[in-house]
């Protein structure tokens, strides 16, 4: 079942982790795609190859997702290669964790920018497209974090809670030209970022949640899809929890 079959998605942070199993789980499913990060590396170009082996169109971008004129610059771009831009997944992130007393004016602006800041300006960039073309769909990557705050990530819960608010206004500020506005609030999925975290914090985390295991990208790839298709035409303005249960 295509079902973004002719449609072309655009996704920031796409070489790794759960930026690539949106991109891989897209383009199993009909789309071309168009996706970003910081460097065109290695680990970018492998992702490429593999997203191309499932017979869509694929470029990757090098490109800073917390400057407005790289994301402009990106946006741009992507119109010319591929003559349009259906869906936009806002997913580059990052974490810079430590108590506030210890926190310094850069990790908290890092943060800010890369998790916040960036959703700004790619859907500043693209909403001009999607408003002529009256169609399209974004979707903006939060965390159970931004929900419920968790102790020595105060900067990436206020970047995720910013995204949850941003969500809701544009949401309502662009649903009258057909162009839906959501956000996904991934719990424990198991990725690089949270294998990084010590034993004892991982399993503290699995015991809060009731089904009792973490998540994997796949989970968040497959609600992603569903918010990107039709399946979720008359859904806007809303945040999805993929969390097992952690929150309700």
């Amino acid at each position: 079942m295509d079902l973004l079959k002719g449609k072309t998605a655009v996704i920031t942070g796409a070489s790794r982790g759960i930026g690539k199993a949106i991109a891989l789980k897209f383009a199993e499913h009909g789309a071309d795609i168009a996706f970003s990060d910081l460097y065109y590396d290695e680990i970018a170009q492998n992702t490429e190859k593999e997203i191309a082996e499932l017979g869509v169109k694929v470029k990757a971008y090098a490109s800073d997702a917390s400057s407005f004129k790289s994301s402009d610059e990106l946006i741009n771009n992507v119109i010319n290669d591929f003559g349009k831009i259906d869906i936009l997944v806002n997913n580059a992130g990052i974490t810079k964790d430590n108590f506030l007393m210890r926190m310094s004016e850069a990790d908290w602006d890092a943060v800010i920018n890369v998790n916040l800041k960036s959703v700004f300006n790619l859907t500043k960039a693209v909403q001009k497209t999607m408003l002529k073309q009256r169609f399209g769909s974004i979707i903006n990557m939060g965390s159970v974090v931004g929900i419920e705050g968790n102790a020595g990530q105060s900067n990436y819960a206020a970047s995720k809670s910013g995204i949850f608010g941003f969500t809701k206004s544009i949401a309502q500020e662009l649903g009258s030209r057909n162009i839906r506005v959501n956000a996904i609030a991934p719990g424990f999925i198991e990725t690089e970022m949270t294998q990084k975290l010590p034993d004892e914090i991982k399993q503290k985390w699995i015991n809060e949640i009731p089904l009792k295991r973490g998540g994997v990208p796949e989970d968040v790839a497959n609600v992603t899809l569903f918010l990107a298709s039709e399946l979720s035409s008359y859904i806007n303005g809303q945040v999805i929890s993929v969390c097992g249960g952690m929150h309700t």
